[in-house]
């Protein structure tokens, strides 16, 4: 997991080399600074999880930098160190939104203290966001950063990432936490519904419409509109998606008047939308709208350290309100890791409430998963089952020849194809096939990889 970032600033070099000795030694990522000036420079630069700042300083003062740092990123947390005579000052600070105080001199096993129970406020993250992979890590930092804009976002990744998980952790860590959070799956509402879903309609404006009614645009107002599967909407209503955008101005179904609305739109999509935009399925000037800034979460078989952890959440989860100590075989344990999960975290938790609704005796098997999981065998199963060593052993580079010729044969001889047979690259097979003085006419694939 990635360590947890504080900056120091301090006028004085002794007092900032003293903490950063002091906090490196706990393990977290110290960046120290001499002036409020040359902090605010660090945190237009970088993240940092939290910022430790001497109250009384030249130029910019802690109070004055604490005032600048919510301005700029409201998701940093902010400790304050005192001098005799300024406590009246620190408790100014904390009515502005800093998390708390310590006097001078500093007690460390307290200063220490008061950091842990700081950090824990951005549990807002990680209690939601199940992660321990450096992609995950990235994506966590990314949102920190595009929560503090007013732009809009779209988010790209596979069904079942958990792409509204992170809308809504945009919403949280923005500058509109405090107000309403609306979401809406453009694919599961007919196009005829969707407009006055999100626009509204006025009384009489069709059949059935008996009276007048708010659309998502206007109940979001002030706050964040979620528009997942965006690349499933009519083309008709992606102009009136873009005036709304571009305008800030909204028409209900069968009204005259324009409303003005503040929304903050994040969209989502498991769909290539440039390339839809270049066949003219989706408007190129609403992609462009829509991708001011982007967020790309990667599929689950990509941060397989993910696993681990997510199975141990989602058990704990779906027994929680039990009263049975569940738990899961070392062969089921061993499915889930290795499994390849193309429904992503959402399949995953998916096969886990199953599998605790279905076992008996408290412990999951295999046998509790759906069978398209049953059928599927791990990697490290599949080689038990096909490759068992002879007593007096094998000759590694037979074996080796025997699989390459075995893949090139049933492809016809395509590097590329039989590459993805053996689990290797490209230029890798193309290594070994030459290491054997495999000669072959070209497929016309030699610069892929």
């Amino acid at each position: 997991m990635a360590r947890k970032s504080i900056l120091v600033v301090d006028d004085e070099k002794s007092q900032r080399e003293i903490l950063e000795v002091i906090l490196s030694g706990e393990g977290y990522d110290v960046t120290t600074a001499s002036s409020g000036e040359a902090a605010m420079k660090f945190v237009a630069d970088r993240h940092f999880d939290l910022v430790l700042t001497d109250l009384k300083m030249p130029g910019m003062s802690g109070l004055d930098l604490l005032k600048n740092l919510t301005d700029f990123d409201k998701s940093i947390i902010v400790l304050l160190l005192t001098a005799h005579g300024t406590v009246d000052s620190a408790v100014d600070a904390l009515r502005l939104g800093a998390f708390d105080y310590l006097q001078k001199p500093y007690d460390r096993d307290k200063l220490l203290d008061t950091i842990s129970r700081a950090l824990k406020k951005l549990s807002t993250l990680d209690a939601e966001i199940i992660s321990d992979s450096p992609e995950m890590d990235r994506v966590k930092k990314l949102i920190l950063k595009v929560a503090k804009s007013n732009s809009t976002v779209l988010i790209r990744g596979e069904s079942g990432t958990g792409k509204e998980l992170i809308a809504r952790s945009i919403h949280k860590n923005s500058l509109r936490t405090d107000q309403v959070f609306q979401a809406v799956n453009c694919a599961a509402i007919n196009e005829n519904l969707l407009e006055s879903e999100l626009f509204g309609h006025e009384k009489g404006s069709f059949t059935g419409a008996v009276g007048e009614k708010k659309g998502l645009f206007e109940v979001a107002d002030d706050g964040t509109l979620f528009l997942d599967e965006i690349g499933e909407l009519d083309i008709s209503l992606q102009a009136k998606i873009l005036r709304a955008l571009q305008e800030k101005q909204i028409r209900r179904v069968g009204g005259t008047r324009e409303l003005n609305v503040d929304v903050r739109v994040v969209a989502a999509t498991n769909r290539d939308l440039l390339k839809m935009s270049q066949d003219g399925r989706f408007r190129e000037d609403l992609y462009y709208r829509l991708n001011v800034l982007s967020i790309e979460i990667p599929p689950l078989r990509e941060r397989r350290s993910d696993i681990p952890i997510l199975i141990d959440y989602f058990l704990k989860k779906h027994t929680r309100d039990t009263k049975r100590d569940i738990k899961l075989s070392s062969e089921a344990r061993r499915l889930l890791e290795d499994y390849s999960y193309p429904g992503n975290v959402r399949q995953l938790e998916s096969a886990i409430e199953r599998a605790t609704l279905l076992c008996e005796n408290d412990t999951i098997t295999i046998d509790d998963f759906p069978p398209e999981m049953q059928s599927v065998q791990t990697p490290a199963n599949a080689a038990d089952a096909l490759f068992k060593l002879p007593p007096n052993g094998v000759n590694f580079e037979d074996v080796e020849r025997s699989l390459i010729m075995q893949a090139m044969d049933r492809t016809d001889n395509n590097i590329t194809k039989s590459a993805k047979l053996l689990g290797l690259t490209f230029r890798t097979l193309q290594y070994r096939l030459e290491k054997f003085g495999f000669k072959k006419e070209s497929d016309g694939t030699e610069d892929e990889e």
